[in-house]
């Protein structure tokens, strides 16, 4: 089945996203209170996704919206070892469309500030989008690479090459430089412009729905495989068209959607 570039742009963001960016909103007029999210290491630690009464379907039944998103990555993040999960941090899958809004922006920056990201080996981002998900990773921003072999890099992951992943670039490279701003000041500056952004041929949907299981999917697969030492000499590594095959994929979205049920069930049980 072939997939145009103009399906995939039906909505900005799904029921439950449009939700949680109000209440973020909200909050950010009031003094002490953030909306949760997911630092180094997810905890299920989301007062706002478990209001049943605010929690909404996507849209589209077929595709994961963020609360969905960010229960399934608490659960790969959990069967990930403790050592590697030292050298990763992730950020909640609404804060770069979050950051894009003028009345969030600077609230984002400031969670992302408290997460003290950049001591970290690589930094998943997942970026919701058009109503497309993709997955960008942040390699060698940490303080401790050696500057001569472990060059900042950036990646990113797109299930739809259809749909041009670059035309986020603008975007991303804002997002990167605001957020180093944060952490360094305006030095940063000509050095973030000068990062390369690698977007890999990595396998693609084949439909216009399944972009939140692939950016899952991607981002199980790196953590699991990242290398110790990245470098730009070494890319590609296994970021390839045959990283994966669909049954691969077809097995992990069975894993996920049955933690799903599991959860479901807990949650009726209380």
């Amino acid at each position: 089945m072939h997939v145009t570039a103009s399906r995939i742009f039906y909505s900005v963001t799904d029921a439950t996203s449009r939700s949680r960016i109000k209440m973020a909103e909200e909050q950010s007029s009031n003094s002490g209170v953030h909306l949760s999210s997911i630092g180094s290491v997810p905890q299920n630690s989301h007062p706002q996704r478990l209001q049943s009464d605010r929690a909404l379907h996507s849209d589209n039944e077929n595709m994961i919206d963020t609360d969905q998103f960010e229960y399934y990555l608490e659960h790969l993040w959990e069967n990930i070892t403790e050592e590697k999960r030292s050298s990763f941090a992730c950020l909640d899958s609404l804060w770069f469309y979050m950051y894009k809004r003028a009345v969030t922006k600077e609230k984002v920056l400031k969670w992302i500030k408290k997460k003290k990201i950049f001591k970290r080996k690589y930094v998943f981002i997942p970026i919701v989008c058009w109503g497309h998900w993709s997955l960008l990773i942040l390699c060698n921003f940490g303080e401790n690479r050696q500057p001569d072999t472990e060059k900042p890099c950036m990646l990113l992951l797109d299930s739809l090459h259809k749909a041009d992943p670059k035309r986020l670039e603008p975007d991303i490279r804002r997002f990167v430089l605001d957020i180093c701003r944060t952490e360094a000041g305006d030095e940063m500056k000509e050095d973030i412009y000068k990062i390369p952004l690698l977007v890999p041929k990595v396998p693609q949907q084949r439909n216009g729905v399944d972009c939140g299981i692939f950016v899952l999917y991607y981002l199980h697969l790196f953590a699991q495989n990242a290398p110790a030492i990245f470098t730009l000499d070494g890319y590609p590594y296994f970021l390839k068209e045959d990283w994966f095959s669909p049954d691969d994929l077809e097995s992990f979205r069975k894993e996920i959607y049955s933690f799903e049920s599991h959860k479901k069930l807990k949650l009726n049980t209380h």
